[in-house]
């Protein structure tokens, strides 16, 4: 018997490896089944047995005792950046607080307020981060407020390259618009198109793709990422979604998130975002659409029919505008499927399915409408299935060796009762133990493989403040930054309170 720490972390062990817990979550013909005392062997980037009892030759036998082994979970709007929207967490309205560009920012000239480095490093910080919350795959959002435009192809040649030295399996190419939302006079929004700058990042990202796609071992693959549908023209949509075929790719495109949305495209195209899509002949299993909390009952009906995939982020909707999918039950029962996403920080999965299993029993009323068998479902199978992926999402023989191993020992979640409904109860991802992607050992008690996360965490807060400091740049009228984000409570530097 061997523990995790006989493991070289950023390598895949030779032989076959037997891990055993106090519970298992494998895969049968009827979905996901908990193994107690179970067993799961790897080899290679494979998972050849899950069980109990193997009967075959192992190299190396590790008991993690009180844990649950899990499907590496799945995040479909992972963040990967570093997170702006917990700016608007307590400071509103978004239009005067930097979250849109106001006509003077346009006109002297958007300009990147990260460097190459910097964009660069913010990438690897967030997927150690994803990691350190059991996420194994990944399709990276990031906001494109403090950009210049969107995303380039050098950026996220880097974040490429981190993934790999990391350990991460990623879905990825440079975000790209063909619009925005410009701030013309104190609450009154109006839409501005540069259709051949979007098109330009379309044909920018498709040959990031051609290059990219299969590094790694194919840890690294390709996903088209418009940026969100009321920044997109019909014809970005419609060479997006040829694209995508043509590639054999997915493409994310968010949209039925807001009311801002819901109004410029009824402007623009008299309709819903879902209903513009589906008169375009634009929705099918190619599409994956964050988040659907503005969906209307025909959306939802058009999702359904079209096999469309919707990414679930109840944490970020529900704290940053008061919104949710209403609803998960509902929209389960429909017939679309359901992944999930972080879309913030923390990229904690596990407090993303209390979060979801809390207002879907808030917005249906009742207690039985969503399980947390239903939320962990979304956040393995349902990825895979939005991926086109049966050998991700969970533990069988043949599936790819992406494993989570979650403790259930922490005094924080004592009693445990079932493990699923322990850790969606528990709510964090600090309970992640070790995480394996293809078979290797990327994350383990904390560590990351390939990123010093002390080091990495005071280089993080001193980039995102230096962003901060430039938010009067891009602001109504360029107030200072002490009132754009006033402290929560007065401060008092001195004398007695």
């Amino acid at each position: 018997m061997t523990g995790l720490d006989t493991l070289k972390l950023g390598a895949q062990p030779t032989g076959r490896t037997l891990l055993t817990a106090d519970w298992v979550l494998g895969h049968g013909p009827d979905g996901h089944r908990l193994l107690p005392k179970g067993e799961v062997v790897i080899e290679a980037d494979r998972v050849i047995f899950v069980g109990h009892r193997f009967a075959g030759e192992i190299a190396r036998r590790i008991d993690l005792g009180r844990s649950l082994i899990s499907p590496g979970l799945i995040d479909l709007d992972a963040l990967s950046d570093l997170d702006t929207t917990i700016l608007g967490i307590d400071h509103h309205p978004g239009w005067a607080k930097g979250r849109v560009w106001p006509r003077s920012y346009v006109t002297s000239g958007p300009y990147e307020m990260y460097s190459p480095q910097e964009l660069a490093f913010q990438k690897r910080f967030a997927f150690a981060q994803l990691l350190l919350n059991g996420i194994t795959t990944a399709a990276p959002i990031a906001s494109l407020f403090y950009r210049e435009w969107g995303e380039t192809v050098a950026e996220f040649t880097a974040a490429a390259d981190a993934a790999g030295e990391l350990g991460l399996r990623v879905y990825l190419s440079p975000a790209y618009r063909a619009g925005g939302m410009v701030l013309e006079a104190p609450t009154r929004m109006e839409p501005v198109f540069d259709e051949a700058r979007g098109l330009k990042g379309l044909a920018d990202a498709i040959a990031f793709i051609g290059e990219q796609d299969g590094r790694f071992d194919g840890l690294v693959r390709g996903m088209l990422a418009p940026d969100r549908v009321e920044t997109c023209t019909e014809a970005l949509l419609r060479e997006t979604d040829a694209a995508a075929r043509d590639l054999g790719c997915k493409f994310r495109l968010h949209m039925a998130q807001g009311q801002m949305e819901r109004d410029v495209v009824q402007k623009l195209h008299g309709s819903t975002a879902p209903e513009w899509l589906a008169k375009l002949g634009l929705l099918s299993d190619r599409l994956i659409a964050p988040h659907a909390t503005n969906a209307t009952e025909t959306d939802l009906r058009l999702y359904a029919d079209h096999g469309v995939s919707i990414v679930h982020c109840p944490l970020v909707s529900a704290r940053g505008s008061g919104s949710a999918l209403r609803s998960f039950g509902k929209v389960k029962a429909m017939g679309v499927n359901i992944a999930m996403g972080t879309d913030t920080t923390p990229p904690d999965m596990l407090l993303n399915l209390l979060t979801g299993l809390m207002a879907a029993r808030i917005v249906d009323a009742s207690p039985t409408a969503v399980r947390a068998a239903d939320m962990w479902d979304a956040a393995t199978l349902g990825g895979a299935r939005a991926l086109g992926r049966d050998d991700l999402g969970r533990l069988a023989p043949g599936a790819q060796a992406d494993i989570a191993v979650f403790g259930l020992d922490d005094a924080i979640m004592t009693p445990a009762i079932d493990p699923i409904t322990t850790l969606v109860a528990g709510g964090s991802g600090k309970v992640t133990r070790a995480v394996f992607v293809a078979g290797r050992l990327s994350m383990r008690a904390g560590a990351v493989a390939g990123m010093d996360m002390v080091a990495a965490q005071t280089r993080a807060q001193a980039q995102y403040d230096g962003l901060v400091a430039k938010y009067p740049d891009r602001s109504w009228d360029h107030p200072p930054v002490s009132d754009l984000f006033p402290p929560s409570y007065p401060l008092q530097t001195d004398g007695p309170t």
